[in-house]
């Protein structure tokens, strides 16, 4: 299948493809090209769209985990049922007009060429999509191969994502990944809840608001920190932490709220952290 396979007519591997387009951009720190990419998610993913609703449908059937194999099967019913309401028209209309938008906008001789670790399955279901859309004229056969591969799909143990989940349709956790595995060969530890909330922030924060939301978020994060190191200067007697107190809350201070890059939101990370640990030692 996978030679004859239309990639650029499969939803889920359009999508993955312009999330490493994205990720690559940011990587290179090019954030005007990951920008032009994030619209064209913006526009033709919309809520509205067939393209959205096959995306959806699309993505149910490849990032789920079912543990039986009956639920599975009704899942597939389910499936096949809202695949056959699609406006096929509509849906192939915006399929071309998502090609036409990468290929002159991007402008990314290595868009269609980069590895999807999942494009078999990926295959598989946007094939068995177009079949069932066939109704009577669809191979039988073919379907039933098919439909028992994603069963086995559903039923297989995914890998586990270092992130979070994200909610938001218009973004997938691919991206915040590969940012968190970059900026953490700088930081060098583990990232908390509230770590990994800041780099999500920082990576979709070029789509939406031209990066005031992240500024925000990084000015609270400094203006919290400096309030919790004063709260500890007053509160503690250890001679040590007296000594040294001064000059750390005038590193903080110093920190500029308003750069958006990797290194400054490196530093913002340990503030974070140091931020987590003062607080633990007015608690305690």
């Amino acid at each position: 299948m996978g030679r004859s396979h239309n990639k650029k007519r499969n939803v889920g591997i359009i999508y993955e493809l312009l999330l490493r387009n994205i990720s690559n951009s940011l990587v290179e720190s090019d954030k005007n090209k990951a920008a032009m990419a994030l619209k064209i998610i913006e526009k033709r993913f919309d809520s509205s769209t067939a393209l959205y609703r096959e995306f959806r449908l699309f993505n149910a059937l490849a990032k789920s985990t079912i543990s039986d194999s009956a639920i599975a099967a009704a899942i597939l019913t389910e499936a096949k049922n809202a695949a056959r309401r699609c406006d096929i028209g509509k849906l192939s209309k915006e399929k071309s007009y998502l090609i036409r938008d990468i290929n002159h906008t991007l402008q990314d001789g290595d868009f269609y060429h980069r590895r999807i670790p999942e494009y078999k399955i990926y295959a598989t279901i946007q094939t068995l999509l177009n079949e069932w859309r066939k109704e009577d004229r669809s191979n039988l056969s073919k379907m039933v191969q098919y439909e028992a591969k994603v069963i086995e799909w559903l039923l297989s143990e995914k890998e586990s994502c270092l992130i979070d989940e994200i909610s938001n349709p218009d973004v997938n956790q691919l991206v915040v990944k590969i940012m968190t595995e970059k900026i953490n060969d700088k930081y060098k530890g583990k990232l908390d809840k509230k770590q990994r909330g800041l780099i999500k922030s920082y990576v979709f924060s070029i789509s939406n608001d031209n990066g005031s939301s992240i500024k925000r978020n990084l000015k609270n994060v400094r203006l919290e920190t400096i309030k919790n190191l004063e709260s500890l200067k007053e509160n503690t007697d250890n001679n040590i932490i007296l000594e040294k107190i001064d000059l750390v809350k005038n590193k903080v201070e110093r920190q500029d709220s308003s750069i958006i890059s990797d290194d400054n939101i490196s530093k913002f990370l340990v503030i974070m952290k140091l931020h987590e640990e003062v607080r633990e030692s007015l608690n305690e």
